[in-house]
């Protein structure tokens, strides 16, 4: 593959195609066993992110490269804070180095002091891509750049800023709407190889999808069926209070997929997170299977009768153990539940796993891979798998098809729809209202901390989610019989 000076160009395909393994080869963080590289004709061969920069080419990862403990500066000024090699530079002039650059690329809500931990993903997210943007004087590489943004109005000024001045963009995303309205061309791989380039104004979206499958697309569109109109409350929630949640009610019933659409720092975070045991709750009240329910943790959670499994927002970081193999990952709940030691191998992980690892269809021959090695899908796949393996009768699932191909969205899809029909319950959060379009029985929105409306399958539509999730939405009528919902307030 080529690409032109200012010129956006997109690498598509499914996981597991070789996006990220380019990724790393062109950012210096891995080396080819064969081929070349080159810039203007000459030989580029980075051993190292240092390297890579040094030759203009500069990477915002799909999955974050940041420091957690250390401040937005330092992050943003790595590897060298100090721009003196003899004595420390002042803290206040190395803030404002990094105010400078969060100014030059219009990042005007982050503070550079503050520490990267404590900050939103969609705003670690744009940490990641202005410390990219500023080391980019050839090419800039983006690795799915829009997967934790609210919206793209940001990103897409500041890409059409540096082509301007020449630099070229490789952009990678799995939102083919994305790549239609930035890129010009594409280079779509499968099973490692580059398929072909395309010009994207010739070519329609099953075209692609046949280039990255090798077939035609299946119907993404699944048909719904409807929960039981007496399926038994799962879990059933009044004046939920804590952190951005300003009042919350909600009544989760067997055979339910309840969506739950919202733009960034409405209260999602602080609701999913409660719900699944990993934050404390401020006040109000949890009942789950008709009982009073104290979620301290997540592991409370999922031994709280019938069962919470939570699959959080960043898989990498509070999800998977990186170094242990899928079927471990994957086979952890079930030692976790077991009151006696036992030993344990690799055999016996693979078969507990089996089954569940089936279900989310994740092909038998990566249970003995290290999860790190797997690409961003199949990671997923290990986590709802895992979550899958607790047995619990509930999923509180936040964003769980965000990063993935069509593919891996489709296996996912098709997993929470047997787990509802088979009676579970799924709440379940998505960035993209066409998933929430396609898979709620109903949908609350999320705005200002507070549910702003209630939208019935029978009503639901993208324009109206987005109008509900901008406050232009309204509280569901009261009183209506097994809404399970009502205006906070």
């Amino acid at each position: 593959m080529a690409i032109r000076p200012g010129e956006v160009h997109a690498v598509l395909g499914e996981n597991g195609a070789g996006k990220s393994t380019l990724v790393k080869l062109l950012s210096g963080v891995a080396r080819p066993d064969e081929g070349r590289r080159a810039i203007d004709g000459a030989d580029y061969a980075p051993t190292s992110i240092g390297q890579a920069r040094a030759a203009g080419v500069s990477t915002a990862f799909q999955e974050l490269s940041l420091v957690p403990r250390l401040t937005v500066a330092e992050n943003l000024l790595l590897p060298a804070v100090s721009s003196r090699w003899y004595w420390p530079e002042r803290r206040s002039a190395i803030m404002r180095r990094a105010q400078a650059i969060l100014d030059r690329w219009g990042v005007a809500d982050i503070r550079p002091a503050a520490i990267v931990a404590d900050l939103t993903l969609a705003q670690r997210q744009r940490v990641e891509i202005a410390r990219a943007l500023g080391h980019a004087s050839r090419l800039l590489i983006l690795d799915e750049p829009t997967a934790a943004l609210p919206d793209t109005t940001w990103l897409f000024a500041q890409i059409r800023r540096v082509t301007a001045e020449g630099v070229g963009v490789l952009y990678i995303s799995h939102r083919l709407s994305e790549v239609r309205e930035i890129c010009e061309r594409a280079t779509v791989l499968r099973n490692g190889e580059s398929i072909g380039t395309v010009d994207l104004e010739g070519v329609d979206d099953n075209g692609i999808f046949a280039m990255m499958v090798g077939r035609g697309p299946a119907n993404e569109r699944r048909t719904r069926t409807d929960p039981p109109a007496d399926g038994r409350v799962m879990i059933e929630a009044r004046g939920l209070k804590g952190g951005l949640l300003r009042g919350v009610d909600l009544t989760l019933r067997a055979g339910e997929i309840i969506g739950v659409a919202g733009l960034e720092g409405q209260g999602q975070h602080e609701l999913f997170r409660i719900l699944g045991g990993a934050s404390r709750l401020g006040s109000g009240e949890i009942r789950v299977g008709g009982q009073r329910a104290a979620l301290g943790s997540p592991l409370r959670a999922q031994r709280t009768p019938p069962g919470i499994a939570f699959v959080p927002e960043e898989r990498k970081t509070e999800g998977i153990f990186g170094n242990l193999t899928a079927a471990a990952n994957i086979a952890l709940p079930e030692f976790a539940n077991r009151g006696w030691a036992r030993l344990v191998n690799g055999r016996v992980e693979r078969r507990l796993s089996a089954e569940p690892a089936e279900r989310v269809s994740l092909a038998p021959r990566y249970l003995d891979f290290e999860v790190a090695n797997l690409s961003g899908g199949n990671q997923q796949k290990v986590l709802l798998a895992r979550a899958l393996m607790t047995r619990a009768q509930i999923l509180v699932l936040f964003d769980p098809a965000r990063g993935v191909d069509v593919g891996t969205k489709q296996s996912i899809y098709a997993m929470m729809q047997r787990f509802a029909a088979q009676g579970g319950a799924i709440l379940f959060y998505s960035s993209e209202l066409s998933e929430l379009v396609q898979l709620s029985t109903r949908c609350l929105v999320l705005y200002d901390g507070r549910i702003a409306a209630e939208v019935p399958r029978q009503a639901m539509s993208e324009e109206r989610l987005l109008a509900a999730a901008h406050g232009a939405g309204e509280a569901p009528a009261a009183g209506r019989a097994g809404n399970g919902m009502r205006m906070a307030g």
